[in-house]
């Protein structure tokens, strides 16, 4: 094996890690509303990114709030809801091409 091999095992390697659990295209599992509630998760973050977001509040508290202490929780939280908010813009345009381009006022 060459090392150029070698760096691209190693990169699909770091891929496959960080997407999985990670991020909206492949959630562990939805959180149920019994979880959130148990969680004091607030109403308006109770979405699809809610099972990223217990484990982040709960490293929070933990740790006292330190910004550097849970960054792999809050970035895996972060990508989700950028995921969804790239999903709703998504379907948004095919809702505006349904109507000609027309905005709803």
């Amino acid at each position: 094996m060459t090392v150029t091999e070698s760096i691209k095992d190693a990169a699909e390697t770091v891929k496959e890690a960080v997407g999985l659990g990670h991020g909206h295209s492949a959630p562990t599992r939805p959180a149920t509303r019994e979880e959130m509630s148990a969680n004091k998760v607030p109403l308006p973050y109770r979405d699809s990114c809610a099972h990223l977001l217990i484990p982040l509040n709960n490293c929070r508290y933990d740790n006292f709030y330190l910004p550097w202490r849970c960054m792999d929780e809050r970035h895996s939280y972060e990508k989700c809801q950028y995921e969804e908010f790239k999903l709703r813009m998504k379907k948004m345009e095919e809702i505006r091409a349904e109507k000609n381009g027309a905005r709803s006022n």
